[in-house]
């Protein structure tokens, strides 16, 4: 997440968030060795599509459907990968984690 004005607002805001241990109470981001000391891997480190790619939607209302990546989002962590639908090339929206690489 990219923490400017608006992402703070959301996260200030949020029912159950009371406060943060920083200077100033705004949250610090975590280093990649922190992160990996909790055993989770980064989100950027999993993710290794370009545009072009063949992929397979592993999971939703499309899954095992084929398709070619046509964007990524990285902002949004979504990619739009162009599906045969009745014989006509859709562009579809998913998720970085709805697809696999063939």
């Amino acid at each position: 997440m990219i923490m400017n004005d608006d992402t703070w607002y959301v996260i200030r805001n949020t029912r159950g968030v009371t406060s943060f241990v920083g200077p100033g109470s705004k949250p610090i981001p975590l280093t990649e060795a922190e992160v990996r000391s909790m055993g989770i891997e980064s989100f950027a480190q999993r993710f290794d599509f370009e545009v072009g790619d063949a992929v397979k939607v592993s999971n939703g209302p499309f899954v095992e459907s084929v398709g070619i990546i046509k964007e990524i989002n990285p902002n949004k962590k979504v990619v739009v990968v162009k599906l045969s639908i009745f014989g006509r090339e859709t562009p579809t929206e998913f998720d970085y984690t709805q697809i696999e690489k063939l």
